[in-house]
């Protein structure tokens, strides 16, 4: 199967995941979305995640974190597409529901969170918003 938008896949399948009450979810394994799950580890929205396999099989396990029953991740939002593309310098950063959320973006520096690229004074393309 050929897949448009692989960011956006693994946002879905972690989104279903999450609303199913899973405790993993196997997507296809790419250096960026291994990024964007280091960066969802390191903001405290899943509790962790490992490649495993070889080769085209290799696969991203995500392991999910709940709080009292409920998933840690309430939403996750695609916003820059391949057809649209959603880009934001290091003054106009987004804040996802009033700080409470976090943006994912692409830089030169590599895949990080809104909050480290205000830091080290970057912007890029705008990936997803998670809250």
């Amino acid at each position: 199967m050929n897949i448009q938008d692989p960011i956006a896949d693994m946002l879905t399948r972690i989104r279903n995941a999450g609303a199913a009450s899973l405790k993993e979810v196997v997507i296809p394994h790419s250096i960026m979305k291994e990024q964007v799950a280091s960066v969802m580890k390191q903001e405290g929205y899943i509790t962790g995640f490992m490649a495993d396999g070889e080769g085209a099989t290799k696969k991203l396990v995500v392991t999910l974190k709940y709080y009292k029953g409920k998933p840690v991740i309430e939403g996750l939002k695609k916003i820059s597409k391949p057809s649209c593309r959603s880009y934001c310098g290091s003054k106009e950063i987004p804040r996802v529901r009033y700080g409470l959320g976090t943006v994912i973006l692409s830089t030169p520096k590599g895949i990080v969170s809104g909050s480290d690229a205000a830091k080290q004074n970057i912007g890029g393309e705008i990936l997803c918003y998670i809250w």
